[in-house]
Order: C-alpha cells, then structure tokens, then sequence
C-alpha cells in the first residue's frame, strides 16, 4: 500500500470514529480496507478461502480406493441386479461364499435377539444425563458407521461373486453317467469288456483286470486316500501293495502260519495296519518291515482309520472300541460295546463318528469321548449286520443284513428312507463313491445304484458286474478320484469301470489327497497335518458346535431358567407326596443279611445232604415226642395227690 493510500485510510478512521462519539449511524463496510488495496498476505488468505467454500468437502469414509459414497451405493446396486440375474445354482454359490457356513435363519435370529436385548436393556444404574445421551444416539444415526459398513458389505458381495467364478474356472470336469439313448437300452447290459474294447481310452481300460490268486484267497482290498496305492491281504498270510499308476509291485511279505482278519492303510501309503490272530501289527508301506506290535488289540475284525484325528479304531470278537493314537502310540479310549463280536466298521466322513454292525441287526455310533454310544439304530431286525457304508456328505448311510436287504437310513433324522432286496445270497459288502453311487456285493454279484437311489428308491440299477465261481465276494471298495471300484474274492482280485464314480476335481490342497505328490510334498504334508491334528475330544455328531456360544437373548434366557427352578420345585413337591402315601415295609432286625438272604436260597435246593438233614430232624421230632410222653406218664401221681401235699413233689 502506498503512502498516499494509508494516509487517506488514517483521516477516514479518525473521522469515523468521531462520527461514532457523536452517535451518528455508521455501517459495518465503512472504514475497511478495499480488497484490491489489502496487503498481499491478507490477499492470499482471502483467495484460499474463498477456494475452500467453492469445493465441496468430502469426509475420509467416504472414499474406497477412489470412489465415493455415492458411487459405492451405486455399484453396490449393480453388483445385487447381477446377483438375482445369476442361474440359481451359481447364486447359491455366491451366497454360500458371501455368508460361509453360516445359516441364515440363525444369522437373523441372532440379530432380532440383539435388538431384543437393546430394547429391553437396564438402564438403571444411569444417570439421567446418560439416558438422554444414549436417546439422542439412538435417534441420530451414526453415518460414518453406516458408510463403513456398506464399504464393507460391497466388498464382501464383490469378492463372492469373484470367488464363484473363480470355483467355476477349476471345477471345470464333471463326473458324468452313462445314460441309455432309446428306451429299449438299458445300461445294466453294458460290460466291461465292452467298456474295454469299445468305449474307453486306453489309460482308463488298463484299469480292468483280473488278479488270480487262489493260494491265500479270499482277499480284502483298501485303497488309500489318494488312490494311488492299493493293499490286498489275504486271509492265509499274504500282504502287499501295488501301485495303480504303473501297476507294479511296491511291497509283498508273507506271514507263514498265520492269518489276517484286516488291513487298512494309516495315514498315508507309507504305513498299514494288519489285524493278525491274536493282535494288530503296523508295518512300513515300503520295506515289509514291522514297525510296531499293539498287544491291546486282541482278535480284531474291523478296522478304520481317522485321518484328521490320526486316530486308529478297531473292534473285534470281544466287542471291545479301542482308539489309539498312531502319532504318539498311546491308547487314547476304549468302550465295551456289550453286544458281542462285531466286524463291521467304518467311519463317518462328515463328523468322524464311528459306526458298528452288530449280530442283533443294531448300528451303534461311537465316540471316543463318550463311553457309551451316540446313537442306536436298529436296522434289521432278527439278522445280522454284514455290512455298512455311510456317503461322503455324511448324511445317508447304508446297511447289508442277513435278510438279503440293503437299507438305506437318513443320518439327520435316523429313520429309513427305503430298502432294496438282494439275490444270490445276502450283501457281504457294501461302499458308497465319491459321487454318491451305491455299490453292494452279494454272492458272486456286484449291483451298482445312481446317486438318486440314496435319496429316493429306483426300479433299474445302474451296472452290473458277474463274478462266476468266486462268491461270496469279500470287499468291495471304490478307487478315490477315479471311475474304478476294486472287489476282492476268494480268486483273488478284480478291478472294474464304473463311469462317473470318480471326483474329477482334485483338491491338492488335502492332505494325503494327491496322487501325484513327490517325496518332498509328502514329507511337508505329513508335518502339516501333524500340526493341524485335533483333538478326540471335538468328535461329535454335530462338528459345527464345537465352542458355541449360548444366545444373548435375555429374556429367552431367564424364561429358560425359570423354568427349570419350577420343574425342579414341582418334582420335589411330587416326591414329598409320595412319600407321604408310601407304605411303610415292616422290617425285622438281622433279615437283611448277607448270610441269612444266602441260607434262605439254601433252602429251596433239595440233594442228598438236605434228604439226610430231613430224616435227622424227624427222628429227633420222634424222640422228643417219645421222651414227653414218658414224662406225663411220670406226673400222673402228682396231678392225683391233694394240694397241701403238692410242695413234696
């Protein structure tokens, strides 16, 4: 500002200010500096003003990686118009993904119980300062919690949808069935060597054979849980695994003099378990070498193995469960049954429960942390349990008695859905695939169901398979992630196709699970699962309630108490009153003893020594009769003599 300019700026204020001593009216613009005539600094100040009331303020939550609330909002629309345009099927993967495991119904009865105890909270111990703090919140929404949680709940739907498609990209197989092309076919008429000469490629025909071992026959047959490896035992001695990809022979011992009741592979194909004569004996997968001796085990006759829990369960003639622990060869539990001799056994996939097939037609689910069973079920009544096999989702199971039946029961309700008649004899072994068809032996025949006969009952089957002269078949078993079931017999071993009973998809990702894996990834995975072991203590019915939490609802809560303080007060009204109207047992002193309850027994039992005991007492009867009737003989004078004279008698 020049001088001449701040000169005449001075005489203005004098002015104004006398003006104002006089009590004239002045306006608030008169004595201010003109904007163009304001210094610099104060220039600048004004400009950046006057830009920040121009641009709209934006708050922090607002922004998502550049976007704005609006436009969240706005693609957050888009992203549900998507999802109720998708095919149901992918929709529920979606939701699936956007909600895990959670059901939804629980999710919202969570919720209403939230508001439930919000509305009916305790506010007395606040001040009235706080309650009107906490109406005011309640009353005026909270934005920027709104605006995070929508940031939140666009991203979670955005990352759904992605994971769906990404599911989509891998699952690109599905397993597919063999189906009829005119009415008057029937897929029961195709045979294998039909299948082997005419349909299949040539890596996939390899898979059907015939072993022919009649010296130590019948055979049992297990495949691990990679299908990669195969264990054949034979009753009189004779063990060994082949390996499926190049079907050579990875190990073979014999034991001479003895038999094998089972066999089944631990963890991996690495190491098995074989049920001899009098106990179970563990044995390296790769050398034959018997690694360790479980004397506990005595006379098993079934066997499976918990891969999760590394856990060995094992039921034999003397219907005693036993689990043990092959990580650390201890004995973690053991259950007398009390239901006699049991040899089928398997394991539920779902929840790792334990299921066994008893003689009285019962199936009894075990767990090691109970010592009692679960669950009993009656299946056949009158006949035997032969054999069982639960599906990999855990919900339908499986049973083969000695009525020649093949019942199919529903695990959530634990009723029975339907049945199916064998012929030939009864079912000796039975399995379910990965895919949910059914596999039953019975006499030298193999019948295969579609994964629609679990769930409803169907007139056709869906393959056949004849195995002349080598009933009845032993073990019956399909080969994980691949279209090939294996039946062991008293001829020895047959391999057969069964298209559609493999899972196409691999998840390399399961431990033990992948048949391609090299040394190194089996070593990394053995020390992965080791240290992702459970407990035997989270085996349940339900494993989705491990660690649960009770509702919050209060007011459920306290009702559900109260209701158990008036049920506890009414049963002991009642047994007061039946105390008072019981009748009160005469009791005599000393009936109760051991020794009298044991000579009152004693009595009722009639031999010799009781005859001469009899014939003891009645002479002893006659001689005081005797002797009493010589003694009145003797008083007679006494009764006739006169009173006075009485005393001298």
């Amino acid at each position: 500002m020049e001088h001449k300019q701040l000169g005449s700026f001075v005489n203005n204020q004098r002015q104004l200010y006398r003006r104002r001593e006089k009590g004239e009216k002045t306006s608030l613009t008169e004595g201010r500096i003109p904007s163009d005539s304001a210094p610099p600094r104060r220039r600048r100040r004004r400009a950046t003003k006057r830009r920040r009331r121009s641009v709209p303020q934006k708050h922090a939550a607002e922004y998502t990686r550049g976007d704005t609330h609006a436009e969240l909002l706005t693609k957050r629309r888009a992203l549900k118009k998507d999802l109720a345009a998708l095919h149901p099927t992918k929709r529920d993967k979606v939701l699936a993904h956007l909600h895990g495991g959670e059901r939804r119904d629980l999710a919202k009865a969570r919720l209403k119980n939230l508001k439930e105890d919000d509305r009916h909270a305790d506010h007395s111990n606040l001040t009235e300062y706080q309650k009107q703090s906490l109406h005011k919140r309640r009353k005026k929404p909270n934005n920027a919690l709104q605006r995070q949680m929508h940031r939140r709940e666009t991203k979670r739907l955005r990352n759904a949808m992605e994971a769906a498609d990404v599911g989509e990209i891998l699952h690109s197989h599905a397993a597919e069935l063999v189906e009829a092309e005119t009415d008057m076919e029937r897929t029961t008429q195709l045979t294998q060597r039909s299948l082997k000469n005419e349909h299949l490629e040539e890596n996939v025909a390899r898979n059907v054979y015939d072993l022919k071992l009649t010296d130590y026959g019948p055979y049992k047959l297990r495949y691990d849980r990679s299908g990669r490896h195969s264990l054949l035992a034979g009753a009189k001695g004779h063990v060994s695994i082949i390996d499926q990809h190049t079907l050579g022979l990875k190990t073979e011992f014999f034991l001479p003099g003895d038999i094998v009741r089972d066999a089944c592979f631990l963890h991996d194909g690495s190491m098995l378990a074989v049920s001899q004569r009098q106990c179970v004996y563990v044995y390296d997968g790769a050398s034959g070498a018997e690694v360790h001796r479980m004397d506990g085990h005595r006379r098993v006759g079934g066997m499976a193995f918990l891969p999760y829990h590394w856990l060995l369960a094992t039921v034999g003639d003397n219907g005693v469960l036993q689990y043990q622990d092959t990580s650390t060869g201890s004995l973690v539990s053991q259950h007398r049954t009390k239901m006699g001799p049991c040899g089928a056994v398997r394991q539920n996939p779902f929840n790792s429960v334990v299921h066994l097939g008893h003689t009285n037609g019962t199936v009894t689910l075990w767990s090691p942390s109970s010592s009692e069973y679960l669950v009993k079920m009656l299946c056949h009544k009158g006949s035997p349990i032969t054999s069982l096999a639960i599906d990999r989702s855990g919900r339908y199971m499986a049973t083969g008695g000695g009525d020649s039946k093949v019942k199919i029961f529903d695990l959530r309700t634990y009723k029975e859905l339907h049945s199916y008649n064998t012929y030939g004899g009864a079912p000796t072994c039975v399995d379910i695939s990965q895919t949910g068809i059914l596999g039953v032996g019975h006499g030298c025949h193999t019948t295969f169901w579609r994964p629609e006969a679990l769930r409803t009952k169907m007139k056709q089957p869906y393959m056949k398979h004849q195995l002349s002269g080598n009933g009845p078949l032993e073990s019956l078993r399909f080969r994980p992630f691949e279209d090939v079931c294996g039946i062991g017999h008293a001829g020895g071993i047959s391999s057969i196709v069964i298209p559609g009973s493999g899972e196409p998809n691999l998840d390399s990702m399961e431990h033990f699970t992948n048949p391609y894996a090299d040394a190194k990834q089996r070593r990394e995975g053995e020390v992965r699962s080791l240290l992702e072991k459970l407990t035997p203590e989270m085996i349940s019915l339900d494993p989705d309630a491990v660690g649960g939490i009770e509702e919050s609802n209060l007011i459920q809560r306290q009702q559900r108490l109260r209701d158990v303080a008036e049920e506890a007060d009414a049963r002991k009204v009642a047994d007061k009153e039946a105390r008072k109207h019981k009748k009160e047992k005469k009791k005599m002193r000393g009936r109760g003893k051991i020794a009298k309850k044991l000579r009152r027994k004693q009595q009722n039992i009639v031999d010799e020594g009781m005859l001469k005991l009899k014939e003891l007492r009645e002479e002893e009867r006659a001689e005081r009769e005797r002797q009493t009737l010589n003694h009145n003989g003797d008083d007679e004078g006494e009764e006739e003599a006169p009173a006075a004279l009485k005393r001298f008698f």
